[in-house]
Formats: C-alpha cells, structure tokens, sequence
C-alpha cells in the first residue's frame, strides 16, 4: 500500500507515445516539485492509464536545446520552428512508464488542468496491477 498518488493529465498522442516508450519528456509551460511515482491520466477519459516516474524538470529549454532534443518529446521540426509551442519550456522527465493492464477510473474534480489528486482507494488499485 502506498500514499496518495498525484495523476498527470496527459493528452494523446502524447500519453500513448509514453507508455510505448517513445516519449520520456513530456513538455510543459511551468516547473513541478513534484517527484516520485505518478498516474498517467488520459485527458477526457476519466481514466488512469498508466504510471512512470517523474524524476526532474529540465529548463527553460531554449529552441536549439528542443530542435536538439525531439527523441525524447517528440515535436517534429515545423512545430518547434512555427512558435506553436514556445510555451512549453520545460521537461518533466519521466522514466519506468508502465500501462497498466486495465485503466483504473477516477473521480475527476472541477477545475483540475495538470494534476489530480487521487484518494487512497485509487492509488492501491493502481498499485495492485504493478
């Protein structure tokens, strides 16, 4: 059993490029403190579709350090070079992404954009499948 999970709101592509392991940066317009062990929520879904490990916060990035650096958040050129994504300066470094064999349901609360705040029952059903 473990405490509190905080779950990350992730979009696809995105989510999905980092449970297959093509993704290890998920790219972000603020800084986090948070480390340790995370859910991977699917936008929209309701759902936690995995976990990985958020280790560090690289940044502020600068356009090279992005052009230089696309294996790991997977923006193609013509994104970085169009300003589309000048906001998403800094990489929340992730590593261990599992997906969970069957995505376990949340309760999702009004206003949460970046994090969610899962209650205990949710983190050991998470848990229970790693």
């Amino acid at each position: 059993m473990i405490s509190n999970m905080s779950g990350l709101i992730i979009k696809d592509p995105y989510i999905t490029r980092i449970l297959n392991g093509q993704k290890t940066w998920e790219m972000r317009s603020t800084k986090t403190s948070k480390q340790g062990l995370i859910a991977l929520i699917k936008k929209g879904s309701g759902q936690i579709y995995g976990v990985a490990n958020l280790v560090s916060v690289n940044g502020p990035l600068s356009r090279e350090t992005m052009l230089n650096s696309i294996e790991k958040h997977t923006i193609d050129k013509p994104r970085i070079y169009s300003g589309e994504v000048d906001k998403w300066k800094y990489a929340w470094v992730l590593q261990d992404a599992k997906q969970l064999p069957t995505p376990v349901p949340y309760q999702h609360k009004n206003g949460a954009v970046i994090w969610v705040n899962l209650d205990l029952s949710i983190s050991n059903a998470i848990t229970k499948q790693l």
